[in-house]
């Protein structure tokens, strides 16, 4: 192969290796900012046929005063509730919350097999690669909508529980 060639090829090769890091670090993490809220990778996990039930994950990361995120509703599911989990010695509970609290300069993680967005009444299920629309109502900062991205359904996590959960 002469060196002119070789030296094609390795540009092209690197080339596409940073064309296809880039679009994966965009398909995988999306944001949004409203006001000092920033709202990190909204993701849903996707559900089976008849599962009457899914969780909406995502990061809260308020940058400034204290807020507090008073609602959730999408098109998805017939309503939305807010769980937020606790430890009662080796029992993890669930409960329903009117609202969660965003502290000044934390960040706070709504997570599988922890607090959680519960979308109740799923009108279809949730299909991998697909994505819909969840409104969030913050007490301070406003309403946003975000797009939530499901994700594959992940058999070794304990959100599958979140389908069937009781309280």
């Amino acid at each position: 192969m002469r060196p002119m060639t070789s030296l094609r090829l390795l540009i092209a090769s690197f080339i596409a290796g940073a064309s296809l890091a880039f679009a994966s670090t965009f398909a995988c993490a999306h944001g949004y900012k409203l006001g000092a809220i920033a709202i990190g990778h909204p993701f849903a996990q996707a559900t089976l046929p008849g599962q009457p039930n899914g969780g909406a994950y995502l990061k809260l990361d308020n940058q400034g005063g204290a807020d507090k995120l008073l609602s959730a509703s999408t098109p998805v599911s017939k309503s939305v509730e807010m769980h937020m989990t606790s430890m009662d010695g080796d029992v993890m509970r669930m409960r329903q919350v009117d609202a969660i609290e965003l502290p000044a300069n934390k960040v706070v993680e709504l997570k599988p097999g922890a607090s959680h967005i519960m979308l109740v009444g799923l009108k279809a299920p949730l299909k991998e690669g697909e994505s819909f629309p969840l409104t969030l109502k913050f007490e301070k900062a406003g309403e946003v909508v975000v797009d939530v991205k499901v994700q594959p359904l992940q058999a070794t996590q304990p959100s599958q529980a979140a389908s069937a959960h009781h309280h």
